[in-house]
């Protein structure tokens, strides 16, 4: 694996709205269900449900390299989904810890929440 597998498993929202703020070179990957995303969904985020992420992660090859933060409802899926990647070689992925749920909370309160 790479050298730079050393970025933290976690990332804050905060740091998440930071990247977008500075139009940062990242993909936002969301493993929810198409379900929850059809109800709520962070600007600018791709989705791949976790149950699809094994037969869909051809969909993630170019973006080996690139920095990707996932992130769920409360950061249970996504954590899951970030350790799988991590074995699969993308060096630069990261779990957005508290999910959907938190960015509601922190970054967005108009958002709804479920």
């Amino acid at each position: 694996m790479s050298e730079e597998t050393s970025l933290p498993i976690e990332t804050t929202c905060l740091d998440v709205q930071a990247l977008k703020d500075q139009n940062a070179d990242f993909v936002l990957l969301d493993c929810r269900e198409q379900n929850e995303f059809d109800l709520v969904r962070i600007d600018g985020s791709t989705l791949i449900p976790m149950s699809e992420i094994q037969d869909r992660v051809g969909e993630l090859e170019p973006h080996r390299q690139r920095h990707i933060v996932v992130h769920c409802h409360h950061g249970g899926r996504s954590m899951r989904v970030t350790q799988w990647l991590r074995q699969q070689g993308f060096p630069k992925v990261q779990n957005m810890a508290g999910g959907i749920h938190a960015w509601a909370q922190d970054i967005d309160p108009s958002m709804p929440t479920y």
